[in-house]
């Protein structure tokens, strides 16, 4: 069954990833404003607790948020392994939008020596590694955590050796005194937010496809898709490929292309590519808010 034209005035419970001072919270929070929801919102530890929670409630009163990619780092792989297994709940891409990233060292260290652990997500330690280098010795723990958010509660006043890596609203959030602000590798570093939900967002006429599919292990296999695209004038922005965890050597891909699935030429592109694929999924059209 084909899902239903977006009516965000049915989502009761949005799903976001981290606790409260998260980056998801704030995209949470975007998406809200932006759709006016109505809803209770509740934090889940990690992206497959939340794809898992879809699956189990599989109900138009629910929606999330989620990470599919950062401009430093790149895709978020775990959105993007997940993804394709909502097709049997039929969950789509509703909109997304994308946050500014900036990162500042945060703790109750009076001096960066005393400072030997820092904590936040693999992500955000990543982002500021080489700010990390070049402020602290070899002997630095980098201690992971589930959010930057996460790592920013744990720390206490008694500790003043562990500091922790996240944003200046989360700091403050938490009354956790800021170290040093701004202290990414690259200025410009944010992140891309999507929100899922049952429903299939109209078209804007600036919109966006995300498709997902897998082919017989055959040379051109993916070339034949890639050609209907083009001869349809249909302008893609990003293509990745994740072994299918099924058998040795089969690949699901992953398109986003400019367009909506209600525009002809990719029904007619659709229409082409569907004899040539194993398992196909469109995860949502959509356009970017905020």
């Amino acid at each position: 069954m084909a899902p239903e034209l977006l009516d965000t005035s049915r989502i009761r419970k949005l799903l976001f990833l981290g606790p409260r001072g998260s980056y998801s919270d704030f995209a949470k929070n975007t998406f809200i404003d932006s759709f006016n929801l109505n809803c209770v919102s509740t934090n889940l530890k990690s992206i497959s607790s939340i794809i898992r929670a879809l699956k189990d409630e599989n109900s138009e009163d629910i929606a999330a948020v989620i990470p599919i990619e950062n401009s430093i780092e790149g895709i978020v792989r775990e959105t993007l392994d997940n993804l394709s297994s909502l097709k049997k709940e039929d969950f789509k891409i509703i909109a997304e939008t994308t946050m500014g990233v900036e990162h500042a060292l945060v703790g109750f260290a009076e001096h960066k020596s005393d400072i030997k652990v820092v904590r936040s997500h693999p992500q955000a330690l990543a982002q500021c590694k080489r700010y990390l280098q070049e402020n602290f010795p070899d002997s630095l723990i980098e201690e992971a955590t589930l959010s930057t958010s996460a790592g920013i509660r744990s720390l206490v006043p008694s500790d003043k050796s562990i500091a922790a890596i996240g944003s200046l609203e989360c700091a403050e959030m938490y009354h956790i005194p800021v170290i040093e602000e701004n202290i990414n590798d690259e200025t410009n570093n944010q992140t891309r937010f999507i929100l899922l939900g049952k429903f299939l967002s109209p078209q804007t006429g600036n919109d966006k496809t995300s498709i997902t599919f897998s082919t017989e292990n055959k040379a051109g296999a993916l070339s034949k898709i890639l050609t209907i695209l083009d001869a349809h004038d249909i302008n893609m922005s990003y293509i990745d490929s994740r072994p299918s965890k099924k058998e040795l050597g089969e690949y699901v891909f992953y398109i986003d292309f400019e367009g909506h699935i209600l525009d002809q030429k990719i029904k007619k592109a659709f229409e082409e590519i569907m004899p040539l694929v194993k398992m196909f999924y469109v995860i949502g059209s959509y356009h970017a808010i905020g």
